[in-house]
């Protein structure tokens, strides 16, 4: 896991491998092409490419139209403007209507760094999983990114995939297929499980060495597609280790670790932590600087880790 990329490179190239393809791709942007490198794609087809300005009501909008007219439209932007700004949009003109549209904002999460508060969306999980119909995925490599982005591509209906902007480690190898609604078991544990997503499964993983040190067993499950969860796997996983802590760059309110909890809820109770940022909006500063404030990292994980075994029955 040496090799560093950020999620948001494999957007446009992979969009012009599925032009390429013969699938009748298209792209609606909100001036932010170069950022969410969609301008790839604007390259190879300009033609199929779309620039709304400034105007993300308009850009969902177009791509809703488009989508009526049979192309399969995927948007970029901020995660912040995509779902916060045009958020009625979404809502009433793509959900409500089921329309092929294809949510990929770029610049979710504390990792967008510098930008501060004011750019980093730490609530779009719990916007777009609550609405009817919409497949929200959070990929945690650039290698799963083009594999979501080109199941999102091929499934009919609204989804929500999400972006990131700074690099991060490699997890999975070339090659890697994404399937929907499967939470993948990247290691087996008996003593607490590590659900994450996005950027927090290379630190999950992290995490379990840590814990392996301490002679702690640690199952890591990438829960790479938040709806629909895979509650199968999560429970079968949290029968195994009575425990489970869900990691996320998120806030903890509404996204995985509410989704998680909402299963083994239902399912199979057992003591959980969740590890993401806490009620609070984001600030300016290096992204792992930032990951270190708000209590993101390996150690963090660790530490809620022996909070959950603690309680176990």
């Amino acid at each position: 896991m040496g090799e560093k990329r950020a999620t948001r490179e494999a957007f446009g190239a992979t969009l012009v491998e599925l032009a390429d393809a013969g699938m009748d791709v298209v792209v609606v942007e909100a001036d932010l092409s170069k950022s969410t490198t969609t301008a790839t794609f604007e390259k190879a087809y300009p033609a199929r490419f779309f620039n709304a300005g400034i105007a993300e009501q308009n850009m969902i909008g177009t791509a809703a139209g488009l989508a009526v007219g049979g192309k399969i439209a995927f948007t970029g932007s901020f995660a912040v403007f995509a779902t916060g700004r045009a958020y009625d949009q979404v809502r009433n003109t793509v959900c409500y209507s089921g329309l092929d549209v294809k949510l990929c904002p770029t610049h979710s999460g504390i990792t967008v760094g510098p930008d501060g508060g004011s750019h980093q969306m730490l609530e779009d999980l719990a916007l777009m999983r609550v609405l009817p119909g919409m497949r929200v995925l959070v990929p945690a490599d650039a290698r799963a990114a083009a594999s979501a982005i080109r199941v999102a591509a091929a499934t009919p209906g609204p989804f929500y995939v999400r972006l990131g902007r700074a690099a991060v480690p490699l997890v999975y190898d070339e090659g890697f297929e994404f399937e929907l609604g499967r939470a993948y078991v990247l290691r087996e544990g008996t003593d607490v499980t590590l659900a994450a997503c996005g950027v927090m499964v290379e630190r999950a993983l992290a995490a379990a060495e840590l814990l392996a040190a301490e002679g702690v067993s640690a199952e890591v499950l990438d829960v790479a597609t938040i709806k629909p969860i895979d509650a199968d796997t999560v429970v079968a996983s949290v029968a195994r280790t009575g425990a489970v802590v869900t990691c996320e760059e998120h806030s903890i309110i509404g996204g995985l670790g509410s989704a998680v909890a909402e299963v083994i809820g239902e399912q199979r109770p057992v003591p959980l932590r969740r590890v993401g940022v806490r009620d609070v909006f984001g600030t300016s500063g290096d992204p792992e600087e930032l990951m270190v404030h708000y209590g993101l990292t390996a150690i963090d994980i660790a530490a809620a880790a022996r909070e959950a075994i603690a309680v176990r029955a």
